[in-house]
C-alpha cells in the first residue's frame, strides 16, 4: 500500500496510549485486505477530549477506537450512538460519515467471544465482573443476554450498584453488586463460574498488581482478565497455580478490533492474520520487559 491523499486514516485516542499493539494488529489487517488504510495511536489527554473529536472532524478521520480514560466522556462530542452503546454508555468505536460522527460499542462482543473461543459457555452460568468503567459496563450489558446470575464488583460501590440498578431495569433478574473487600469477594467467587477482571490492574508496567489474592480462587473458576499485556497478569498466574482455566485480553482485543474493522470497511476482518499479529507483538514486548 502507498500513503497517498485516497489514504483513510483511523487510530486510537486513550492516555496513556504507549503499549497499545492496535496499530500493528490493524495495520497488518488492512494490508491483508488489501485496503488503502493506516491505523495510528494518539494519546489524547482528558482535558484534550473535545479537541481530539473536533479534530476528527476537521482532519476528516475515518474512524477512531477509544480506550481508558474517554469510553464515557466522548459519547457527549458525537453525533449518532449505536443502540447498544446508549445502554452501555460508553463508546470504544467511531465513524466519520462526512462529519457525522457514529458512536458503537464493541467490547462486549470481543470479551464474549474471546471466552467462548477458550471453550467456556456464558449461557446459565454465574459470573463475577470486576470493574464498572467503560469495559465493564459493555460487558455486563452482553453478558446479562447470556448469565444466569451477575455480581459487579468494584472499589467505589456506588457506581457498581448503580450499573447493577440499569441491569434490573433491562429485566435481568438476578444481578447484584458490592465492594472489593476481601469477604465480599470470597462470597462472591463462592457460587462463580466465571471471574471477570474489567479494570486496569496488573497492566503493563505495574504488572506485579493484582485485583485479589489468588487464595480466593479455586480449580473450577474461569479467570479472564482483559488487560492483554502482559500476557500474563499476576492476576492469571496465581489463577493458573490454583489449577483454574484462564483467558488472557487477547482474544478481546482481536474481536473488538475485528468488529471496529467491519464498522469502518463493511468487510469482515482477517481474524487470524490479527490474532497472530498481536501475539508476535506481545510476546516481543514481554520478552523486552
Amino acid at each position: 500500500m502507498e500513503l497517498s491523499s485516497k489514504t483513510r486514516l483511523c487510530g486510537l485516542i486513550g492516555d496513556p496510549v504507549e503499549h497499545s499493539i492496535s496499530p500493528k494488529m490493524l495495520n497488518a489487517a488492512f494490508k491483508a485486505a488489501d485496503l488503502n488504510f493506516v491505523y495510528v495511536a494518539m494519546n489524547v489527554k482528558k482535558r484534550e477530549l473535545a479537541s481530539a473529536i473536533k479534530g476528527m472532524r476537521a482532519l476528516n478521520i475515518h474512524g477512531l477506537n477509544v480506550t481508558i480514560p474517554h469510553k464515557v466522556n466522548v459519547v457527549k462530542y458525537l453525533n449518532h450512538i449505536d443502540v447498544d452503546a446508549r445502554a452501555i454508555g460508553a463508546v470504544n468505536t467511531i465513524l466519520n460519515v462526512n462529519g457525522e460522527l457514529r458512536g458503537f460499542n464493541t467490547d462486549g462482543i470481543g470479551a464474549a467471544r474471546a471466552i467462548e473461543e477458550s471453550g467456556t459457555s456464558l449461557e446459565g452460568k454465574s459470573a463475577v465482573l470486576i470493574g464498572s468503567g467503560g469495559a465493564a459496563r459493555a460487558i455486563a450489558f452482553t453478558f446479562s443476554n447470556k448469565v444466569d446470575k451477575l455480581t459487579i464488583l468494584n472499589r467505589h460501590t456506588d457506581k457498581a450498584g448503580k450499573l447493577a440498578a440499569e441491569l434490573t431495569r433491562k429485566k435481568m433478574k438476578r444481578v447484584y453488586s458490592g465492594g472489593l473487600q476481601r469477604e465480599r469477594l470470597r462470597q462472591a467467587l463462592s457460587d462463580a463460574q466465571i471471574m471477570v477482571n474489567a479494570t486496569s490492574v496488573g497492566m503493563f508496567p505495574n504488572k506485579d498488581t493484582s485485583i485479589l489474592e489468588g487464595v480466593l480462587l479455586r480449580p473450577d473458576l474461569v479467570v479472564f482478565d482483559i488487560v492483554y499485556n502482559p500476557l500474563e497478569t499476576r492476576l492469571l498466574r496465581e489463577a493458573a497455580k490454583v489449577g483454574a482455566k484462564t483467558v488472557n485480553g487477547v482474544g478481546m482485543l482481536v474481536h473488538q478490533g475485528a468488529e471496529a474493522f467491519k464498522i469502518w470497511t463493511g468487510k469482515e476482518a482477517p481474524v487470524e492474520i490479527m490474532h497472530k499479529v498481536a501475539m508476535e507483538e506481545l510476546s516481543r514486548l514481554n520478552g523486552r520487559a
